[in-house]
C-alpha cells in the first residue's frame, strides 16, 4: 500500500469514527473482528454487554459506540489505532498482541493446559498469572488490560486435504497460523508448512487453496464458517489462546474516577460473559454440530496426541527460550507453575 493510499485511508477513518452528533461527556470506540451478534463470537457478547452495562450505569453519560467485523481494518491495525488513540479500544487475538508483546507466546506451550476448567481459571487478568503477565504487558505496551479469556476453547485442525489422525498426516499440508512465531514453530515441528495470516484473509485463503488448512478453535471456526470451504475437522486441542481486551490508556485515565469504576465493572461482567458463550457455541448446534453437517469429524487417539506433544513441545520451548531469553523463560515457568497450583 503506497503512502498516498494510506494517509487517504487513515483520513477516511477518522471520519467515520467521529464523535455522534449528540456528545455524551465520553464515547468508547470499540473495534473487533469478530460479528456483531451477541451469539455468535465472544467479542460479540462482550462488546454487548459492555455498552449495555455502561452506558446504563452512567445515565448515558459515557456511550459506546461499537465497530464489530474487523470493519476499522485487520486486527493488528486495530491495535495501533488503540495505541495512536484513533480508536479508544479493540478485543484483540494472541497474533495480534504479539507484534507489541510478543512474550504473549507462553500460551502457545502444546498441550499445556489440561481442561478447559483450568485455562478459564489461569487465562484472566486476575489469576496469579495473569496479574503478573498483565503488569509486564501494560508497562511495556503503555496499553490498559480490561479483559483476557480464552479465543474460543481448545484449537483444531481443519483442511481441505485428508483427516489428520497422526503426525505423519500433518506432512506437506500448507497451514494458516496467526502472526506468531510460536505457532509457526508448532507447524513445522509437525511437518507442516507454516502461512502466516490476517484472521480476515482467512476465509478467502481457504476458499482459494492458497492454504490447505487452519487451526482455530470451535466458536472460530463456526463464526468463520469454515465448513463452507474445508473438507475435514480433527479435534486435537493442542493448543489454547487469549483474547485480550486493550484500551487506551490515556483515555482511560482521562474518564473520571467514577467512570473508570464502571468501566473496570463492565469489563469483568461482560470477559465473563464472553467466556460463557465460548461455552454456549461450543455446545450448541451452531458449534460442532453445524461444522459437523459439512465436515468430516475425527478426534484424533490420545495416544497419537502424545506424539503431537512430544513433536512440538520441545520446539516451541526453545523458540521462547532462544528467542526472548531469561524473561521468556520466567514468564513461561510462571503460566506452568499457575496451571500446576489450579489443576
Amino acid at each position: 500500500m503506497n503512502a498516498l493510499f494510506r494517509l487517504g485511508a487513515t483520513a477516511a477513518l477518522a471520519l467515520t469514527i467521529a464523535a455522534p452528533a449528540v456528545a455524551a461527556d465520553a464515547t468508547i470506540r470499540l473495534s473487533y473482528g469478530s460479528p456483531a451478534d451477541p451469539f455468535r463470537s465472544n467479542a460479540g457478547a462482550m462488546a454487548a454487554v459492555f455498552k449495555s452495562l455502561v452506558e446504563a450505569a452512567t445515565d448515558g453519560d459515557v456511550e459506546v459506540a461499537l465497530y464489530p467485523n474487523g470493519q476499522l481494518g485487520r486486527d493488528t491495525e486495530q491495535i495501533d489505532q488503540v495505541r495512536s488513540g484513533l480508536v479508544d479500544s479493540t478485543m484483540a487475538s494472541a497474533g495480534a498482541i504479539a507484534l507489541h508483546y510478543p512474550l504473549v507466546a507462553v500460551f502457545d506451550l502444546p498441550f499445556a493446559f489440561p481442561n478447559i476448567a483450568v485455562a478459564s481459571k489461569v487465562m484472566d487478568k486476575d489469576s496469579e498469572f495473569g496479574q503478573k503477565f498483565v503488569a509486564d504487558m501494560e508497562d511495556k505496551t503503555g496499553l490498559k488490560t480490561l479483559g483476557m479469556i480464552d479465543s474460543g476453547g481448545f484449537f483444531a485442525f481443519a483442511n481441505s486435504k485428508r483427516p489428520i489422525a497422526t503426525v505423519e498426516d500433518m506432512k506437506g499440508l500448507a497451514i494458516r497460523t496467526m502472526t506468531l512465531p510460536s505457532h509457526q514453530a508448532m507447524i513445522s515441528a509437525l511437518g507442516a508448512k507454516p502461512v502466516p495470516l490476517s484472521s480476515t484473509e482467512v476465509y478467502t485463503a481457504l476458499q482459494t487453496g492458497t492454504v490447505d488448512g487452519a487451526m482455530n478453535p470451535i466458536p472460530v471456526m463456526s463464526y468463520e464458517r469454515y465448513n463452507e470451504v474445508q473438507e475435514y475437522l480433527s479435534l486435537s486441542n493442542h493448543v489454547i489462546t487469549p483474547t485480550i481486551w486493550v484500551m487506551n490508556r490515556d483515555f482511560y485515565e482521562g474518564l473520571t474516577d467514577e467512570q473508570r469504576t464502571i468501566v473496570d465493572w463492565a469489563a469483568e461482567v461482560a470477559s465473563d460473559a464472553g467466556r460463557g458463550i465460548n461455552r454456549v457455541i461450543e455446545a450448541s448446534d451452531t458449534g460442532l454440530p453445524l461444522l459437523a453437517s459439512k465436515m468430516k469429524v475425527n478426534a484424533i487417539p490420545p495416544e497419537e496426541l502424545e506424539k503431537f506433544a512430544e513433536a512440538t513441545q520441545p520446539a516451541v520451548r526453545a523458540l521462547i527460550e532462544e528467542k526472548y531469553g531469561a524473561e521468556g523463560t520466567a514468564m513461561l515457568d510462571a503460566l506452568i507453575a499457575n496451571i500446576d497450583a489450579v489443576k
